[in-house]
């Protein structure tokens, strides 16, 4: 185990809030896994961070979302979902499910509608 997170999950009491880091590990889950969770709706970060800020978490929710199964199930699918279609996209040697293609047939499309 990590020590960070061996330190954070055995403080007898914890900070009102956690940082995105400190929230994955007492959730369970990656750091790069946070902006996942924030983004599909099933995090709140405190206050309106800007895109590129640091974003913090109230530990009192955060501890109710680790007791909620539902909650847990549906997070840790948003997550496989991400990485599954990510993984998915790179074997495929596309970006975002296009075609490796798409842009050279846009391309000739386009020529063939000048030349016409």
């Amino acid at each position: 185990m990590n020590p960070e997170r061996r330190d954070l999950l055995n403080l007898a009491t914890l900070p009102a809030r956690l940082s995105g880091e400190e929230a994955a590990n007492f959730l369970g889950f990656k750091s790069h896994d946070i902006p996942l969770l924030t983004k599909a709706g099933l995090l709140k970060p405190l206050g309106r961070p800007m895109p590129n800020s640091d974003k913090y978490f109230a530990t009192v929710t955060l501890n109710e979302l680790r007791q909620d199964v539902q909650w847990l199930s549906k997070a840790t699918i948003i997550v496989s979902q991400h990485w599954k279609d990510k993984n998915a996209r790179k074997s495929n040697g596309t970006r975002d499910g296009d075609s490796p293609f798409a842009g050279a047939t846009a391309a000739k499309a386009a020529r063939n509608r000048v030349a016409a």
